[in-house]
């Protein structure tokens, strides 16, 4: 586990989620659902409640514990959620590698966050955990996204027929990944 905090820009840092965020983690959900929609899976309205924002964090917090995710949260100065950054399906041994997921609040896209925090994520994922690559994929129209990956280094590798169920559909993905060193694998 990453314990870390991170100055992302002027009043928002990167932290490892906790579970007392869930209130705040329905809140900015709710908020910005309808913008997300076209990137995310349909979600139950249980979803959008501090009760379900605490069931996945502490599964979340679970697989943290056993080594098979990071979950970070964006924090304003207020320390209310305004987006996450997850490093998920850690693998160790000779692949060394993580998929990761992120979003923003719909009141704070565009001011550089998700470029920002996917950067630091990356080097958190290297010097941290000890990775060799971390994958993601977008929704084939998620351009603003792909652009976030391209900045931060990670090339398109392929697309994924079908690859995920998002918006009510099975949707193609752009698959992208990012080599961090090409060193042994340190621990």
């Amino acid at each position: 586990m990453i314990n870390d905090v991170h100055v992302l820009t002027d009043g928002v840092r990167l932290r490892p989620a906790a579970l007392g965020d869930a209130e705040s983690f329905a809140e900015t959900l709710t908020r910005s659902r309808a913008h997300m929609r076209r990137w995310d899976p349909v979600r139950p309205e249980a979803f959008y409640t501090p009760e379900g924002q605490s069931r996945r964090l502490a599964a979340l917090l679970a697989d943290r514990d056993a080594g098979r995710a990071m979950p970070w949260v964006l924090a304003d100065d207020e320390d209310r959620v305004v987006g996450a950054m997850t490093l998920a399906s850690i693998e160790h041994g000779p692949f060394r590698n993580a998929r990761l997921g992120y979003w923003i609040d719909v009141g704070h896209v565009g001011r550089g966050l998700a470029t920002a925090g996917v950067g630091l994520v990356c080097g958190l994922a290297r010097d941290g955990l000890g990775l060799h690559r971390v994958e993601a994929g977008t929704v084939v129209d998620n351009t603003a996204s792909q652009r976030v990956l391209a900045k931060c280094g990670f090339e398109l590798y392929g697309t994924a027929p079908r690859y995920l169920h998002i918006n009510g559909a099975w949707q193609d993905h752009r698959m992208f990944q990012r080599i961090l060193h090409d060193g042994p694998p340190q621990h």
